[in-house]
């Protein structure tokens, strides 16, 4: 769907709430002002009655048809159909001030209810205010807006300062600052030059930019955020599922309950049939669930909301439950806790071979590599290699690279391929990633490659054993380098020289072993680790900031490389999980109070909406706390 037919939709929406809102004022507005002027105006009793009526029709009739048609539906429980026997039962016994009364009061509650949780969707949507409203391409010399959905790849787009960069692509002229907060909740600015890439939903703060784009709009990454943050609701949790079942046992019992109580008592006792009737008709009016089933789904609601501000993306309340309540958290290391940013560290080359000649050899074997382990050993050899040296090249899984090559066969790899291909090596004990070079045949050396702790790793795991949350490395480097780095961050567990499969082997142990009632969280980079992310209770992808991968395969994707958002992500659940069960016990232990008073005749109808109205007011704002975060 395009950018203006979506907008087209949202502003139709918005004129048919608000011209809705409109006719319920009016209808509340006539039928108090008829209301007031049968009490001023001594009428006649019929057209006292008659006009009675009518302003209880103007009053309620929406309420009545909803019912009605709720009824024709086979959903008769409902508030709606609660309100109108209450009401309807009050005015075949006379109590028409009452039954008018009651229905102005309801239908200003709803009004009041429906304001506040459009201000708080509204809010909420704010905090995602990424949508790209168009794109700049050039006809004629001139730039011209269109929308997003129009440009198609390999097209050149223009942002200028203070635009949102509307699509995905790569920089092929000039220089600009981004601000990134939207997406990372972070406010560091971001720097862009020509061959970056540029990721849309971010605004350019500075400079003029051209960029080339590899993504339609569809497969762009602010439309993937905006999809996942506006299905999230689809997934609920199980305590929204909980309340949608409890809403539908618990309308028809106190339906039942209002009868008896109307029927029973009477039979038992010398008092009047009137009086129980009315009883009755003020308990249906006290059972009405709104609190419970406006106020739930609004609190999940806002701490998704809240995560987005914080630029940590869940995917369904189902997740934000999970996360609440962590047993354990498995991460991944490298790109994880590390920064995934290698760099040579030490060159120990064999007798008779030079250190220059040991990297050029390992840099010619590793040419068509992309692995950042690849990259940091042509970064150190620092000269230009021409492919043209290379005749084949062969990836050996899980040990390295063979590549026959203009000065002879290179292996470049680990232990096990110095093994595999019967090569006498030097085993190293150094700290770090080891790769192992043979040429010809012969071992002719070793390269020491290290990662970096990034800054906040340290501290989030200290935090996260505060919490009483367990936590465990699995990483395919090797035990030297995997024990100092667990001995430097003090996890509890770790492993090493674990191949993809083996994490996959791990996670189903800690999960056969876990508490049934607490998560398993896999933290990774969302694309090596994707079997893992989908198999945890929790899946939670780091650095995702326009990484397809990692947005697909994780429930949750933290949109920067900050380790402490995980933890910012747990506390932001656990808050939404105890602002919906204070929501859950305010609402049911008010109407418990409010429903014994009502069955006592301690409280009128009058009463009882206030009573409804105010504790579903009172929820909804409730709801909103959880949209407040904390910057970590």
């Amino acid at each position: 769907m395009c950018n203006h037919c979506e907008e087209h939709e949202e502003h139709e929406e918005h004129e048919h709430i608000e011209q809705g809102e409109s006719r319920l004022i009016q209808r509340i507005v006539i039928a108090s002002i008829i209301f007031i002027a049968t009490y001023i105006f001594h009428l006649p009793t019929a057209l006292n009655s008659t006009l009675l009526v009518v302003a209880y029709l103007i009053a309620g009739g929406n309420v009545i048809n909803r019912a009605v048609g709720n009824i024709i539906k086979g959903k008769i429980f409902d508030e709606n159909f609660l309100m109108c026997i209450a009401t309807i039962g009050a005015l075949l016994i006379k109590e028409y001030h009452e039954a008018i009364m009651v229905m102005i009061l309801y239908q200003l509650g709803e009004y009041l209810q429906d304001r506040a949780v459009e201000k708080s969707k509204k809010s909420i949507s704010e905090l995602m205010d990424i949508r790209p409203d168009y794109a700049n391409i050039e006809k004629d010399g001139q730039l011209v807006k269109v929308s997003p959905s129009e440009v198609k790849t390999g097209e050149i787009i223009t942002v200028r300062p203070g635009e949102k960069v509307p699509l995905d692509g790569i920089v092929t002229e000039g220089t600009a600052t981004l601000d990134t907060s939207a997406l990372t909740g972070e406010s560091v600015p971001r720097q862009l030059k020509i061959n970056d890439t540029a990721v849309s939903g971010c605004i350019n703060t500075n400079g003029v930019i051209k960029i080339k784009v590899t993504k339609e709009w569809e497969n762009s990454t602010v439309f993937q955020i905006l999809e996942l943050v506006e299905h999230a609701s689809s997934k609920k949790a199980k305590t929204e599922n909980f309340i949608t079942r409890f809403a539908k046992i618990y309308t028809p019992l106190v339906v039942l309950a209002a009868v008896i109580l109307a029927i029973v008592p009477p039979l038992v006792t010398d008092t009047s049939f009137s009086i129980w009737l009315n009883r009755a008709l003020t308990f249906l009016v006290i059972s009405c669930p709104c609190a419970l089933v406006i106020s739930v789904p609004l609190g999940f609601f806002a701490g998704i909301g809240g995560a987005s501000k914080a630029g940590i993306l869940i995917k369904g309340s189902c997740y934000l439950e999970a996360l609440s309540k962590p047993e354990l958290i498995a991460f991944d290391k490298t790109g994880t806790l590390t920064k995934g940013c290698f760099e040579v560290q030490a060159i120990n080359s064999a007798e008779n071979i030079s250190q220059s000649e040991l990297l050029e050899a390992a840099a010619i074997g590793e040419y068509y590599s992309n692995h950042p382990i690849a990259t940091s050993i042509k970064n150190a050899y620092g000269k230009e290699l021409s492919k043209d040296v290379i005749q084949n090249v062969k990836e050996i899984a899980g040990c390295g690279i063979e590549a026959e090559t203009s000065i002879g066969k290179i292996l470049v790899g680990n232990q096990k391929l110095m093994k595999q291909y019967n090569i006498s090596y030097t085993p190293s004990d150094e700290t770090g990633t080891i790769v192992y070079v043979a040429k010809n045949n012969q071992y002719i050396g070793s390269i020491i490659i290290n990662d970096t702790l990034k800054p906040d790793t340290k501290e989030t795991i200290r935090e996260i054993h505060n919490l009483g949350i367990s936590t465990v490395m699995l990483t395919g480097d090797n035990t030297r380098t995997a024990d100092a780095v667990a001995k430097e961050i003090n996890i509890d567990k770790h492993f090493a020289n674990l191949l993809p499969a083996d994490k996959v082997e791990k996670v189903e142990t800690l999960i056969k072993e876990k508490n049934p009632n607490k998560s398993i969280i896999f933290v990774g980079d969302g694309i090596n680790d994707a079997p893992v992310l989908t198999m945890a209770d929790v899946g939670i992808a780091m650095g995702a900031l326009g990484s397809d991968a990692a947005i697909e395969a994780a429930d949750i994707v933290i949109m920067d490389d900050s380790v402490s958002k995980i933890l910012t992500g747990i506390k932001i659940s656990q808050k939404t999980i105890r602002i919906v069960k204070e929501n859950i016990i305010f609402a049911l232990g008010i109407k418990a109070l409010f429903l014994i008073l009502g069955t006592l005749g301690m409280m009128t109808m009058w009463g009882a909406v206030f009573a409804d109205v105010g504790v579903a007011l009172i929820a909804v704002l409730n709801s909103m706390r959880a949209l407040a975060v904390k910057k970590r």
